[in-house]
Protein backbone atom coordinates (compact mmCIF):
# COMPACT_ATOMS: atom_id res chain seq x y z
CA UNK A 1 0.00 0.00 0.00
CA UNK A 2 1.46 3.89 -0.68
CA UNK A 3 0.63 6.16 1.87
CA UNK A 4 -2.75 7.60 0.66
CA UNK A 5 -4.14 4.07 0.59
CA UNK A 6 -2.55 3.28 4.22
CA UNK A 7 -4.06 6.63 5.54
CA UNK A 8 -7.56 5.46 3.86
CA UNK A 9 -7.12 1.92 5.31
CA UNK A 10 -6.32 3.19 9.01
CA UNK A 11 -9.26 5.98 8.94
CA UNK A 12 -11.78 3.36 7.64
CA UNK A 13 -10.75 0.85 10.58
CA UNK A 14 -10.24 3.67 13.39
CA UNK A 15 -13.71 4.91 12.32
CA UNK A 16 -15.30 1.94 12.06
CA UNK A 17 -13.86 0.55 15.59
CA UNK A 18 -14.37 4.03 17.25
CA UNK A 19 -18.45 3.72 15.69
CA UNK A 20 -18.85 -0.25 16.86
CA UNK A 21 -16.93 -0.01 19.83
CA UNK A 22 -19.19 2.93 21.18
CA UNK A 23 -22.42 0.98 19.82
CA UNK A 24 -21.31 -2.16 21.90
CA UNK A 25 -20.46 -0.43 25.06
CA UNK A 26 -23.71 1.55 24.88
CA UNK A 27 -25.49 -1.92 24.21
CA UNK A 28 -23.36 -3.69 27.02
CA UNK A 29 -24.27 -0.85 29.62
CA UNK A 30 -28.06 -0.85 28.59
CA UNK A 31 -28.04 -4.43 29.18
CA UNK A 32 -26.18 -4.22 32.93
CA UNK A 33 -28.32 -1.38 33.97
CA UNK A 34 -31.73 -3.80 33.20
CA UNK A 35 -30.43 -6.37 34.39
CA UNK A 36 -29.44 -4.90 37.61
CA UNK A 37 -32.49 -3.65 37.91
CA UNK A 38 -34.27 -6.65 37.16
CA UNK A 39 -32.11 -8.94 40.04
CA UNK A 40 -32.82 -5.67 42.53
CA UNK A 41 -36.16 -6.39 41.86
CA UNK A 42 -36.04 -9.95 42.00
CA UNK A 43 -34.45 -9.54 45.17
CA UNK A 44 -36.32 -6.79 46.77
CA UNK A 45 -39.64 -8.86 46.52
CA UNK A 46 -37.89 -12.37 47.43
CA UNK A 47 -37.03 -10.45 50.80
CA UNK A 48 -40.49 -8.96 51.29
CA UNK A 49 -42.00 -12.68 50.45
CA UNK A 50 -39.89 -14.12 52.95
CA UNK A 51 -40.57 -11.62 55.62
CA UNK A 52 -44.59 -12.32 55.03
CA UNK A 53 -43.83 -16.13 55.37
CA UNK A 54 -42.12 -15.72 58.68
CA UNK A 55 -44.73 -13.44 60.28
CA UNK A 56 -47.59 -15.65 58.64
CA UNK A 57 -46.09 -18.04 60.74
CA UNK A 58 -45.66 -15.96 63.69
CA UNK A 59 -49.25 -15.18 63.78
CA UNK A 60 -50.50 -18.69 63.17
CA UNK A 61 -48.45 -19.96 65.86
CA UNK A 62 -49.72 -17.34 68.37
CA UNK A 63 -53.18 -17.73 67.41
CA UNK A 64 -52.68 -21.59 67.65
CA UNK A 65 -50.17 -21.76 70.41
CA UNK A 66 -47.99 -24.13 68.57
CA UNK A 67 -44.52 -23.69 68.62
CA UNK A 68 -42.72 -21.40 66.32
CA UNK A 69 -40.78 -22.66 63.52
CA UNK A 70 -38.89 -20.61 60.76
CA UNK A 71 -38.23 -21.85 57.64
CA UNK A 72 -35.00 -22.53 55.42
CA UNK A 73 -34.14 -20.62 52.58
CA UNK A 74 -30.59 -21.00 51.20
CA UNK A 75 -28.49 -17.77 51.14
CA UNK A 76 -31.03 -15.73 53.45
CA UNK A 77 -30.79 -15.27 57.23
CA UNK A 78 -33.52 -13.40 59.80
CA UNK A 79 -33.74 -12.18 62.82
CA UNK A 80 -36.78 -11.12 64.73
CA UNK A 81 -36.95 -7.97 66.72
CA UNK A 82 -39.20 -8.09 69.92
CA UNK A 83 -41.04 -5.49 71.03
CA UNK A 84 -39.08 -3.86 73.79
CA UNK A 85 -36.39 -3.30 71.48
CA UNK A 86 -38.98 -1.75 68.74
CA UNK A 87 -37.81 1.93 69.06
CA UNK A 88 -34.09 1.44 67.63
CA UNK A 89 -36.08 0.40 63.96
CA UNK A 90 -38.39 1.02 61.29
CA UNK A 91 -39.89 -0.44 58.19
CA UNK A 92 -36.88 -0.10 55.71
CA UNK A 93 -35.15 -1.53 52.77
CA UNK A 94 -31.09 -0.74 52.21
CA UNK A 95 -27.79 -2.63 51.66
CA UNK A 96 -25.51 -2.95 54.57
CA UNK A 97 -21.95 -4.77 55.21
CA UNK A 98 -22.52 -6.80 51.70
CA UNK A 99 -26.34 -7.17 52.33
CA UNK A 100 -29.36 -6.01 51.01
CA UNK A 101 -31.55 -5.86 54.13
CA UNK A 102 -35.11 -5.87 54.70
CA UNK A 103 -36.85 -4.80 57.77
CA UNK A 104 -40.76 -5.23 57.98
CA UNK A 105 -43.36 -4.35 60.68
CA UNK A 106 -45.72 -7.57 59.55
CA UNK A 107 -45.51 -9.31 62.55
CA UNK A 108 -47.74 -6.73 64.11
CA UNK A 109 -46.48 -7.67 67.50
CA UNK A 110 -47.98 -10.92 67.48
CA UNK A 111 -45.49 -13.29 69.95
CA UNK A 112 -44.51 -9.79 71.17
CA UNK A 113 -41.97 -8.90 67.94
CA UNK A 114 -42.69 -5.78 66.32
CA UNK A 115 -39.88 -6.14 63.14
CA UNK A 116 -38.77 -9.24 60.98
CA UNK A 117 -35.21 -8.63 59.61
CA UNK A 118 -34.55 -10.65 56.67
CA UNK A 119 -31.17 -9.88 54.48
CA UNK A 120 -28.86 -11.81 51.96
CA UNK A 121 -25.97 -11.46 49.69
CA UNK A 122 -27.58 -13.32 46.74
CA UNK A 123 -28.20 -9.74 45.32
CA UNK A 124 -24.19 -8.45 45.05
CA UNK A 125 -23.69 -11.90 43.91
CA UNK A 126 -25.83 -12.37 41.38
CA UNK A 127 -24.36 -8.79 40.21
CA UNK A 128 -20.97 -9.75 39.78
CA UNK A 129 -21.80 -12.66 38.23
CA UNK A 130 -24.02 -10.26 35.67
CA UNK A 131 -20.76 -8.03 35.45
CA UNK A 132 -18.01 -11.04 34.27
CA UNK A 133 -20.64 -12.17 31.80
CA UNK A 134 -21.27 -8.45 30.85
CA UNK A 135 -17.29 -8.24 30.30
CA UNK A 136 -16.67 -11.43 28.51
CA UNK A 137 -19.63 -10.53 26.14
CA UNK A 138 -18.56 -7.50 25.41
CA UNK A 139 -15.06 -8.42 25.26
CA UNK A 140 -15.75 -11.27 22.79
CA UNK A 141 -17.81 -8.46 20.96
CA UNK A 142 -14.77 -6.45 20.45
CA UNK A 143 -12.95 -8.77 19.35
CA UNK A 144 -15.23 -10.32 16.84
CA UNK A 145 -15.75 -6.76 15.37
CA UNK A 146 -11.80 -5.82 15.52
CA UNK A 147 -11.57 -9.28 12.82
CA UNK A 148 -14.65 -8.43 11.27
CA UNK A 149 -13.72 -4.54 10.57
CA UNK A 150 -10.15 -5.61 9.51
CA UNK A 151 -11.94 -8.11 6.89
CA UNK A 152 -14.61 -4.75 6.07
CA UNK A 153 -11.29 -2.65 5.90
CA UNK A 154 -9.53 -4.74 3.25
CA UNK A 155 -12.88 -5.42 1.27
CA UNK A 156 -13.54 -1.60 1.28
CA UNK A 157 -9.96 -0.86 0.13
CA UNK A 158 -9.72 -3.47 -2.40
CA UNK A 159 -11.79 -1.69 -5.70
CA UNK A 160 -10.17 1.29 -4.12
CA UNK A 161 -7.23 -0.31 -4.75
CA UNK A 162 -7.99 -1.57 -7.95
CA UNK A 163 -8.33 1.96 -9.37
CA UNK A 164 -5.48 3.52 -7.92
CA UNK A 165 -3.45 0.82 -9.75
CA UNK A 166 -5.30 1.50 -12.95
CA UNK A 167 -4.56 4.83 -12.39
CA UNK A 168 -1.45 4.44 -11.91
CA UNK A 169 -0.83 2.48 -14.75
CA UNK A 170 -2.73 4.83 -16.46
CA UNK A 171 -0.45 7.76 -15.72
CA UNK A 172 2.08 5.37 -16.73
CA UNK A 173 0.94 4.62 -20.35
CA UNK A 174 -0.37 8.43 -20.98
CA UNK A 175 3.60 9.06 -20.02
CA UNK A 176 4.77 6.72 -22.49
CA UNK A 177 2.10 7.56 -25.08
CA UNK A 178 3.36 11.19 -24.72
CA UNK A 179 7.00 10.24 -25.11
CA UNK A 180 6.88 8.20 -28.08
CA UNK A 181 5.65 11.32 -30.75
CA UNK A 182 7.53 14.10 -28.32
CA UNK A 183 10.64 12.08 -28.95
CA UNK A 184 9.79 12.03 -32.91
CA UNK A 185 9.04 16.02 -33.05
CA UNK A 186 12.49 16.40 -31.25
CA UNK A 187 14.78 14.40 -33.50
CA UNK A 188 12.52 15.37 -36.43
CA UNK A 189 13.34 19.45 -35.73
CA UNK A 190 16.34 18.62 -34.87
CA UNK A 191 17.08 16.75 -38.09
CA UNK A 192 14.93 19.34 -40.36
CA UNK A 193 17.30 21.93 -38.77
CA UNK A 194 20.48 20.16 -39.81
CA UNK A 195 19.84 19.60 -43.56
CA UNK A 196 18.86 22.94 -43.68
CA UNK A 197 16.22 21.56 -46.76
CA UNK A 198 12.97 20.10 -46.91
CA UNK A 199 12.53 16.23 -46.12
CA UNK A 200 8.76 14.47 -46.96
CA UNK A 201 9.58 12.07 -43.99
CA UNK A 202 11.13 14.82 -41.33
CA UNK A 203 7.53 16.29 -42.05
CA UNK A 204 5.84 13.64 -42.31
CA UNK A 205 6.88 12.25 -38.54
CA UNK A 206 6.16 15.49 -37.56
CA UNK A 207 2.34 15.28 -38.62
CA UNK A 208 1.72 11.38 -37.30
CA UNK A 209 3.42 12.80 -34.12
CA UNK A 210 1.59 16.04 -33.91
CA UNK A 211 -1.63 14.02 -34.76
CA UNK A 212 -1.00 11.56 -31.67
CA UNK A 213 -0.12 14.33 -29.35
CA UNK A 214 -3.82 16.02 -30.65
CA UNK A 215 -5.29 12.61 -30.44
CA UNK A 216 -4.65 11.81 -27.04
CA UNK A 217 -5.32 15.74 -25.91
CA UNK A 218 -8.95 14.98 -27.14
CA UNK A 219 -9.39 12.10 -25.28
CA UNK A 220 -8.53 13.37 -21.95
CA UNK A 221 -10.45 16.49 -22.44
CA UNK A 222 -13.63 14.03 -22.82
CA UNK A 223 -12.30 12.55 -19.40
CA UNK A 224 -12.93 15.88 -17.99
CA UNK A 225 -16.06 15.00 -16.52
CA UNK A 226 -16.44 19.05 -15.59
CA UNK A 227 -16.58 20.31 -19.27
CA UNK A 228 -20.35 21.43 -20.45
CA UNK A 229 -21.14 19.93 -23.06
CA UNK A 230 -21.92 21.65 -26.54
CA UNK A 231 -25.04 21.92 -28.27
CA UNK A 232 -26.12 19.19 -30.26
CA UNK A 233 -26.41 19.92 -34.07
CA UNK A 234 -27.25 17.95 -37.62
CA UNK A 235 -23.79 16.14 -38.28
CA UNK A 236 -23.36 14.81 -41.79
CA UNK A 237 -21.89 11.31 -40.89
CA UNK A 238 -20.03 10.82 -44.13
CA UNK A 239 -18.25 14.00 -44.24
CA UNK A 240 -16.91 12.98 -40.95
CA UNK A 241 -15.71 9.80 -41.35
CA UNK A 242 -13.81 11.30 -45.09
CA UNK A 243 -12.35 13.82 -42.38
CA UNK A 244 -10.69 11.32 -39.95
CA UNK A 245 -9.37 9.29 -42.84
CA UNK A 246 -7.64 12.44 -43.93
CA UNK A 247 -6.48 13.24 -40.68
CA UNK A 248 -5.09 9.39 -40.55
CA UNK A 249 -3.72 9.70 -43.87
CA UNK A 250 0.42 9.70 -42.85
CA UNK A 251 -0.18 6.89 -40.32
CA UNK A 252 -2.18 5.21 -42.55
CA UNK A 253 0.18 5.46 -45.41
CA UNK A 254 3.07 4.70 -43.02
CA UNK A 255 2.28 0.70 -42.23
CA UNK A 256 0.84 0.54 -46.07
CA UNK A 257 -3.13 -0.27 -44.78
CA UNK A 258 -5.50 -0.66 -47.37
CA UNK A 259 -8.86 1.38 -46.82
CA UNK A 260 -12.17 0.28 -48.45
CA UNK A 261 -14.94 2.31 -48.03
CA UNK A 262 -18.41 2.42 -48.64
CA UNK A 263 -20.00 5.13 -47.20
CA UNK A 264 -23.80 6.71 -47.91
CA UNK A 265 -24.99 10.18 -46.90
CA UNK A 266 -26.30 9.52 -43.36
CA UNK A 267 -27.47 12.72 -40.76
CA UNK A 268 -27.49 12.32 -36.93
CA UNK A 269 -27.99 14.75 -34.00
CA UNK A 270 -25.13 15.05 -32.01
CA UNK A 271 -22.59 17.17 -30.83
CA UNK A 272 -19.55 17.45 -34.18
CA UNK A 273 -16.92 17.10 -31.89
CA UNK A 274 -18.51 14.24 -30.48
CA UNK A 275 -18.79 12.42 -34.18
CA UNK A 276 -15.27 13.10 -34.71
CA UNK A 277 -13.95 11.76 -31.76
CA UNK A 278 -16.32 8.49 -32.27
CA UNK A 279 -15.08 7.93 -35.33
CA UNK A 280 -11.37 8.98 -34.80
CA UNK A 281 -11.06 6.60 -31.73
CA UNK A 282 -12.90 3.47 -33.97
CA UNK A 283 -10.40 4.26 -36.98
CA UNK A 284 -7.33 4.88 -34.77
CA UNK A 285 -7.65 1.38 -32.74
CA UNK A 286 -8.44 -0.38 -36.05
CA UNK A 287 -5.09 1.08 -37.38
CA UNK A 288 -3.31 0.37 -33.96
CA UNK A 289 -4.15 -3.38 -33.83
CA UNK A 290 -3.63 -3.85 -37.42
CA UNK A 291 -0.31 -5.44 -38.92
CA UNK A 292 0.98 -3.67 -42.32
CA UNK A 293 0.32 -4.61 -45.84
CA UNK A 294 -3.89 -5.21 -44.15
CA UNK A 295 -7.28 -3.98 -45.33
CA UNK A 296 -9.27 -1.78 -43.08
CA UNK A 297 -12.76 -1.79 -44.28
CA UNK A 298 -15.42 0.50 -43.20
CA UNK A 299 -19.05 1.14 -44.63
CA UNK A 300 -22.29 3.81 -43.59
CA UNK A 301 -25.65 3.48 -44.02
CA UNK A 302 -28.44 4.82 -42.82
CA UNK A 303 -29.07 1.59 -40.28
CA UNK A 304 -25.60 1.00 -39.41
CA UNK A 305 -21.87 2.06 -39.42
CA UNK A 306 -19.47 -0.84 -39.32
CA UNK A 307 -15.23 -1.11 -39.38
CA UNK A 308 -13.43 -4.20 -39.94
CA UNK A 309 -9.88 -4.92 -39.30
CA UNK A 310 -6.99 -7.35 -40.31
CA UNK A 311 -5.85 -6.91 -36.42
CA UNK A 312 -4.79 -9.25 -34.00
CA UNK A 313 -8.11 -9.88 -33.00
CA UNK A 314 -9.69 -9.86 -29.05
CA UNK A 315 -10.06 -13.14 -26.76
CA UNK A 316 -13.71 -14.24 -26.90
CA UNK A 317 -13.20 -13.59 -22.75
CA UNK A 318 -11.96 -10.28 -22.65
CA UNK A 319 -14.90 -8.87 -25.13
CA UNK A 320 -17.01 -7.67 -22.19
CA UNK A 321 -14.10 -5.94 -20.66
CA UNK A 322 -13.07 -4.09 -24.02
CA UNK A 323 -14.81 -0.67 -22.65
CA UNK A 324 -13.94 -0.40 -19.52
CA UNK A 325 -11.60 2.22 -18.87
CA UNK A 326 -8.24 1.62 -18.44
CA UNK A 327 -8.66 -1.61 -19.64
CA UNK A 328 -6.67 -3.08 -22.33
CA UNK A 329 -6.83 -6.23 -24.44
CA UNK A 330 -2.76 -6.05 -24.91
CA UNK A 331 -0.12 -3.97 -24.45
CA UNK A 332 1.98 -4.92 -27.79
CA UNK A 333 0.35 -1.62 -29.47
CA UNK A 334 0.17 0.90 -26.53
CA UNK A 335 -2.87 2.80 -25.79
CA UNK A 336 -3.91 3.96 -22.50
CA UNK A 337 -7.23 1.61 -22.35
CA UNK A 338 -9.50 4.71 -22.60
CA UNK A 339 -10.41 5.09 -26.39
CA UNK A 340 -13.03 2.06 -26.66
CA UNK A 341 -14.19 3.57 -23.38
CA UNK A 342 -15.27 6.52 -25.13
CA UNK A 343 -16.63 5.20 -27.54
CA UNK A 344 -18.99 3.31 -25.92
CA UNK A 345 -19.80 6.35 -23.33
CA UNK A 346 -20.52 8.79 -26.84
CA UNK A 347 -22.92 5.82 -27.93
CA UNK A 348 -24.69 5.28 -24.82
CA UNK A 349 -25.74 8.74 -24.83
CA UNK A 350 -26.88 9.06 -28.42
CA UNK A 351 -28.23 5.77 -28.35
CA UNK A 352 -26.14 3.90 -30.47
CA UNK A 353 -25.84 0.21 -30.13
CA UNK A 354 -22.08 -0.92 -30.58
CA UNK A 355 -21.67 -4.78 -31.83
CA UNK A 356 -18.07 -6.11 -30.87
CA UNK A 357 -16.91 -9.10 -33.27
CA UNK A 358 -13.41 -10.53 -32.94
CA UNK A 359 -11.76 -13.51 -33.70
CA UNK A 360 -7.85 -14.11 -32.37
CA UNK A 361 -5.60 -13.34 -34.96
CA UNK A 362 -8.40 -12.63 -38.16
CA UNK A 363 -9.32 -9.33 -37.03
CA UNK A 364 -12.34 -7.43 -35.22
CA UNK A 365 -15.28 -5.37 -36.18
CA UNK A 366 -17.25 -2.82 -34.48
CA UNK A 367 -20.54 -2.09 -35.88
CA UNK A 368 -23.04 0.81 -34.59
CA UNK A 369 -26.47 0.36 -35.08
CA UNK A 370 -28.49 3.74 -35.47
CA UNK A 371 -31.71 4.70 -34.15
CA UNK A 372 -32.62 7.50 -36.15
CA UNK A 373 -35.95 9.39 -35.90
Amino acid sequence: MNELEKKSFSSFLTLYLVSSAVFILLLGNWYYNAQKNAIENEVYYKLIHLADKISGRIINAQMKSTVLTLPYEEGYEYELIPTIDAKKYKEDYFEKGGYKVLISASPQEHLDIAYVIVKTQSYFNKLRSLQLLVLLVVGVALVLVGFVSFFLARLFMKPLRSRVEQIENFIQDVSHELNTPITVLKMSASRGMKKKVYDEKIFQNISISTKQLESIYKSLAFLNFKQETPPAELVKLKDTVEDTLRYYTELIDAKHIKIVTELEDVTLSMVPSRAELLFSNLLSNAIKYSMPETTITMKLTKEYFIIIDEGMGIKESKLQEIFEIYKRDSSLAGGFGVGLSIVKQICDTYDIRVEVKSELDKGSSFKLYFYLK
